[in-house]
C-alpha cells in the first residue's frame, strides 16, 4: 500500500495548474497561492536519489519563488530524509496514514437538523470553504481563487462535500482528491468549534470516502490530525497503514 498511495501522491500533484519534473521529484504547484501546503514535491517510489537532485529541487522551487518542501511516504524513498537534513531541511511533523477499503467503511449519518452534501453553486462551495478554514483556525472566508480551486477538484473528478445546516449555515466540509494509482487522498475534513463532537465529522468523511468508491477507488487513505479526529477515522472504517514524512526548508 505504501507505493499505491505514495504514487497516489504523485499523480495529485501532477493535476495541480503547474507541474515541474525535477530529477525523480515531482512539483505540483499553483501561481494563485502562496501556500506551503498546496505547491510542494515528492518523489517518485523506489527511484535513485542523489545529493545533485536534491539541490536541484531547491533550486527549481527558489525558480518558481515557493518554499522547498516535501510530503511522502518515508518507505518509498528510506535514505532522502537524511540527504534533506544535510541540506538544511527542517522535520515539520511525521504522521501515520490510515486507509479505508470499501468493505471497511462503516457508514455514518448526519444528526438531525444537518445534512451533507455535494456543493454545485460557488456560493455553496464558498460556505463549506469558509467552516472548513474557520475550523483549522483561518478567517472563516473564502476567495475566488479557493472556490476556483474547488471547482477544478470535482471537475477532475474528486469529491467535495459540505455540511449544512437546515437553516442554511454552512458547518464544515472535506473533499478527495481525483482517483490517482486507483485510490484517492480524502483531505480537510473540518467543523466549526461550535459544532463539534455532534457526529458531522464523521458523517462527512463517510460520505466523502463513500462517494469516491462510487468514483471507482479501490481504497482512500487520510491523515489524523489528533486523538479527536483518529478515533472519528477510526470509527467510519479507517485503519493505520504507514507513514508520511512532512520536511521543509526555511
Amino acid at each position: 500500500m505504501d507505493s499505491q498511495v505514495q504514487n497516489s501522491v504523485v499523480a495529485l500533484l501532477a493535476q495541480r495548474p503547474r507541474t515541474v519534473e525535477v530529477g525523480p521529484f515531482v512539483i505540483g504547484w499553483d501561481p494563485t497561492s502562496d501556500s506551503r501546503f498546496i505547491s510542494y514535491a515528492t518523489p517518485r517510489p523506489d527511484t535513485t536519489i542523489t545529493a545533485a537532485d536534491v539541490t536541484e529541487l531547491v533550486a527549481a522551487f527558489r525558480r518558481i519563488n515557493r518554499v522547498p518542501r516535501l510530503e511522502y511516504v518515508t518507505s518509498c524513498a528510506p535514505g532522502l530524509e537524511r540527504q534533506l537534513l544535510e541540506a538544511g531541511f527542517t522535520v515539520e511533523a511525521r504522521h501515520q496514514y490510515l486507509v479505508c477499503s470499501p468493505e471497511s467503511l462503516a457508514p455514518a449519518v448526519p444528526p438531525s437538523g444537518f445534512e451533507i452534501v455535494e456543493p454545485t453553486t460557488d456560493e455553496a462551495r464558498a460556505g463549506g470553504l469558509a467552516a472548513q478554514n474557520e475550523a483549522f483556525g483561518g478567517d472563516p472566508t473564502a476567495t475566488p481563487a479557493d472556490v476556483a480551486r474547488v471547482r477544478r477538484t470535482q471537475d477532475s473528478g474528486g469529491v467535495v462535500m459540505v455540511a449544512r445546516a437546515d437553516d442554511g449555515t454552512y458547518v464544515g466540509g472535506g473533499q478527495s482528491s481525483p482517483p490517482g494509482a486507483g485510490i484517492s487522498e480524502v483531505a480537510g475534513i473540518g467543523v466549526r468549534p461550535g459544532f463539534r463532537r455532534r457526529g458531522i465529522a464523521a458523517a462527512l468523511t463517510s460520505a466523502i470516502t463513500a462517494r469516491a468508491f462510487d468514483t471507482g477507488v479501490s481504497a482512500a487513505w487520510l491523515e489524523a490530525g489528533g486523538d479527536d479526529s483518529w478515533r472519528v477515522y477510526q470509527r467510519v472504517g479507517y485503519v493505520p497503514t504507514g507513514r508520511r514524512l512532512y520536511i521543509a526548508l526555511g
